[in-house]
């Protein structure tokens, strides 16, 4: 069930055309064979794969503008820390930190790798700090926002699709990337009310699913017009191919403005509201970090500073002194 990748055309990707054959080729080829390595010896995710081989193009591309020509193995062996301070400022104009700091996870990730495999030695980028990542407190709705969102419903198949696949974010707690990469066999139909899910770092986890959510996706598989076979994707496109994220980020969008949402209400959102709401009913930390799938407990506490929030403003409104 977990998200496929693609380390085949990894290398060609990796560098410019002009970059084909000779030293510069032998470069292409080795980062190819590390994005390789990334997707089947990590079991690095989908999203984790494609970011990485974009931060390692990126830094390519960035110096093959430095030295006016395509970069090889042995420029590689040279660099020193200011040529990848130099490198991290310029991102640094067109990147947040949290993506800075990703980039820079990357980099190392390539050199440690290229170190364990004795094609060049280089320890240089591990002499830069990580960029301070500023500390986000999740963005939840309401408990009455979020069931206006997985409430509202509309006439055909696509509204349907996207109630289903709403309703398993909110419902379940997954991530979007989880919800579309269901296949038609997995569906939770037929009084089916658990999922068995392949998360990040591919860690697995069991969560039940909704009656109301079962429902739903019923619906929408009676609806679809497209064959939903066995082995495909659960939730289709207008033209019958997978689900793109960014049409329930669109669809996120429209509701904003039709429900008065705040700019924060993404899909992503209602997997907050998910962790955040079943923790002020009194869930157990461990048992939401469980359905979450989060491998670290810490991770899963940054919720319990959304309900902090929450409590200090009842108290500010509520008390006669405040």
């Amino acid at each position: 069930m977990g998200p496929a990748v693609r380390p085949e055309g990894a290398a060609a990707a990796a560098l410019p055309r002009e970059a084909d054959g000779g030293a510069a080729g032998e470069l292409g080829a080795v980062v190819g064979d590390f994005l390789a390595a990334l997707a089947q010896e990590r079991g690095a995710s989908a999203n984790t794969f494609s970011a990485y081989e974009r931060d390692v193009r990126q830094f390519l591309g960035w110096l093959r503008s430095e030295l006016g020509r395509p970069p090889v193995l042995a420029d590689l062996a040279l660099l020193d820390a200011g040529r990848f301070r130099a490198f991290m400022a310029a991102r640094r104009r067109v990147l947040v930190s949290r993506s800075l700091a990703r980039t820079m996870s990357a980099l190392r990730t390539f050199f440690r790798w290229l170190a364990a495999k004795g094609t060049i030695e280089n320890s240089s980028v591990l002499q830069l700090a990580l960029p301070k990542v500023p500390h986000g407190v999740p963005k939840p709705l309401t408990v009455a926002k979020a069931a206006a969102v997985v409430g509202r419903d509309g006439n055909g198949w696509v509204s349907a699709r996207d109630r289903a696949a709403l309703l398993l974010l909110y419902g379940s707690g997954l991530r979007i990337s989880e919800a579309l990469a269901l296949k038609c066999r997995d569906a939770p139909i037929n009084g089916r009310d658990m999922l068995r899910i392949l998360g990040k770092g591919g860690n697995e986890r069991l969560v039940p699913v909704l009656p109301l959510t079962q429902a739903a996706i019923a619906d929408y598989m009676r609806l679809c017009p497209h064959s939903l076979d066995p082995g495909g994707p659960l939730f289709r496109g207008s033209k019958g191919g997978p689900l793109r994220p960014r049409i329930l980020q669109l669809k996120m969008q429209r509701l904003r403005c039709e429900l008065g949402l705040p700019e924060t209400a993404t899909p992503h959102a209602l997997r907050h509201s998910f962790a955040t709401h079943l923790l002020a009913a009194g869930a157990d930390l461990r048992q939401i970090q469980e359905l979450l799938g989060h491998a670290s407990l810490s991770t899963t506490q940054i919720y319990t500073e959304v309900d902090r929030e929450r409590l200090l403003a009842i108290y500010e409104k509520a008390h006669p002194r405040a």
